[in-house]
C-alpha cells in the first residue's frame, strides 16, 4: 500500500487540506450570515450561487488548464479561492457574498479537477481501486475535520475566515512541490442528457432530486441549528452527526442494492430521507438537542446515500456507454438541482419558521419515491448478472466527485469525446 500511495501522497495531502478549509467555509458562511442579519432567503440564494459557480467552473477549467498547465492553473485557483473568505470577513453585503460564492465554486471546481486528473494519471488498473478507497477516506475524514474546525474560534470574528484562506493557500504547497509528471491536458466530455434519460429515467431524475434536497441541508442546516440554540459547538456536532450517518450507511445500503432491483432500495431510501426531514422539523419545533442530533443522523443515513445508489443504478443500464460521460451528465443534473434547491427551500421560512427548510426536501423525496414505484411497476428490473457492483462515492457537496478515478472506469479508453480527465463538466460542491 505504501508503494501504491507514494506517487500520489502529495495530491492526497492537497485534497485533505482543501476539503478541511472548504468544509469549514461551507458551514461558516450560513452561520456568519445569520450574525450579519441576512434574511434566510438571502442565505439560500447565496448557497445557490456556489453551485452555479461550480458548474461554470466544470466547463471552463479544461480550457484554462490547456492554456496555462496544471500547476499554474492550480496556483491561480488557489490564489483566487484564498481571497474569497477574507472578502466575506470584510463585507456585510449579501450581493458581494453571492459573488464570492460564485468565485469560490468556480475555483474549487478547477482545483478538484486538477487533482483528480493527476490522481488518475498516476493510477493503473491494478492500483486504481486502492487509490480510490484512500481518496474516499480522505474526503470523509477531511470533511468531518472541517466541521470540527468550527470550534477553533468565534464565528462572528475574523479568525475562522482567515483559517479558511490559509488552508486554501497551503494546499498549493504539496502540488507545487510534487515530483509527479503532470497529466495530459484536460478534455471536455460529451454529455447527452436525452440519452441519459433514455438509459434510466430513475437514475437521471434521482440525481436532480439529490441536488434539490441535499443542497438545502448543506446551505441552511447550520442556520437551523444556530436558531434552535445549539451554539457553534452544537452546529459542528450536528453536521458531523449527519456526515457520520451517511458515511456509515453507504456500504450497507449499497451492498443491499447489489442484491435486488436498486429502484426498490431507492424507494426505501427516499422514504427514509423524508422521515429524517420530518424528524428534523419535529425536533426543531421541540427544541430538544438530543432529538435534533438523532434526526440529523437519520437524515444522513438515507439522504446522503441516495446519490450513490442512483449513480449505481444508472451505470447498471449504461455499461456499454462511457462511464465518464454518464457520471458527468449525472453531476451536471445534480448541480442544476443544487442551484434551485437552497433558494426553493428557504422561501417558506418567513411564514413557517426555520424548520420549514426541511419540508420542501421531504415533499420532493416523497414524490420521487412515488415516481420510482411507478417505474418499478411499468419497467422490468435488471437481472443480477446485468447489475454492476456498487461503488460508494463522496458526498456531492463540498467534496469532489471522481469519475475516471472510480474503479468502474478502469477499462475505458480516453478519447477526444471521452477524456482522460476526472471531471470535465462533471463536479459539484457547496
Amino acid at each position: 500500500m505504501t508503494r501504491t500511495l507514494a506517487p500520489v501522497f502529495s495530491l492526497l495531502m492537497a485534497t485533505a487540506i482543501l476539503l478541511v478549509g472548504n468544509g469549514l467555509l461551507g458551514t461558516l458562511i450560513p452561520i456568519r450570515a445569520g450574525y450579519e442579519g441576512f434574511a434566510t432567503i438571502s442565505v439560500g440564494i447565496i448557497g445557490s450561487f456556489y453551485f452555479a459557480g461550480f458548474l461554470a467552473g466544470c466547463f471552463a477549467t479544461p480550457h484554462i488548464v490547456r492554456r496555462a498547465g496544471h500547476i499554474r492553473s492550480f496556483a491561480t485557483f488557489c490564489g483566487l479561492a484564498a481571497a474569497a473568505p477574507l472578502i466575506h470577513a470584510m463585507s456585510s453585503d449579501p450581493a458581494m457574498w453571492a459573488l464570492m460564492r460564485v468565485l469560490t465554486g468556480l475555483c474549487f471546481a478547477g482545483l478538484y479537477m486538477v487533482i483528480e486528473s493527476w490522481l488518475n494519471e498516476q493510477s493503473t488498473n491494478d492500483t486504481r481501486g486502492r487509490i480510490f478507497a484512500v481518496y474516499l477516506a480522505v474526503n470523509l475524514t477531511a470533511l468531518a475535520g472541517g466541521q470540527l474546525m468550527l470550534n477553533a474560534a468565534d464565528s462572528s470574528g475574523f479568525v475562522l475566515f482567515a483559517i479558511c484562506s490559509i488552508l486554501t493557500s497551503l494546499a498549493l504547497v504539496p502540488v507545487a512541490m510534487t515530483t509527479s509528471v503532470q497529466p495530459m491536458p484536460i478534455q471536455s466530455t460529451t454529455i447527452n442528457i436525452r440519452n441519459l434519460y433514455a438509459l434510466s429515467p430513475v437514475g437521471l431524475i434521482g440525481s436532480f432530486v439529490v441536488g434539490l434536497t441535499n443542497a438545502p441541508f448543506w446551505t441552511l442546516a447550520p442556520l437551523f441549528a444556530i436558531e434552535r440554540g445549539l451554539g457553534e459547538g452544537g452546529v459542528a456536532a450536528f453536521m458531523l452527526a449527519a456526515i457520520a450517518g451517511g458515511a456509515a450507511a453507504q456500504w450497507p445500503i449499497g451492498r443491499i442494492s447489489d442484491r435486488m432491483d436498486r429502484r426498490r432500495v431507492i424507494v426505501v431510501v427516499c422514504l427514509g430521507s423524508a422521515a429524517g426531514e420530518v424528524a428534523l422539523v419535529a425536533a426543531g419545533i421541540s427544541g430538544s438537542v438530543t432529538a435534533i442530533m438523532l434526526a440529523g443522523v437519520l437524515f444522513g443515513v438515507f439522504a446522503l446515500t441516495l446519490y450513490s445508489v442512483c449513480v449505481a443504478h444508472m451505470n447498471d443500464h449504461g455499461q456499454s456507454e462511457s462511464f465518464v460521460s454518464i457520471s458527468g451528465g449525472l453531476l451536471v443534473v445534480y448541480s442544476v438541482g443544487a442551484i434551485v434547491g437552497p433558494t426553493a427551500a428557504s422561501l417558506g421560512v418567513g411564514a413557517f419558521g426555520i424548520s420549514s427548510i426541511f419540508v420542501f426536501p421531504a415533499v420532493v423525496h416523497l414524490l420521487f419515491a412515488a415516481y420510482t414505484a411507478y417505474r418499478i411497476v411499468s419497467a422490468p428490473a435488471l437481472t443480477e448478472e446485468q447489475r454492476s457492483d456498487f461503488v460508494a462515492v463522496p458526498f456531492p457537496q463540498v467534496t469532489p466527485l471522481p469519475t475516471e478515478l472510480d474503479p468502474r472506469a478502469a477499462d475505458e479508453e480516453p478519447s477526444a469525446e471521452e477524456p482522460g480527465d476526472a471531471a470535465a463538466g462533471e463536479r459539484a460542491s457547496p
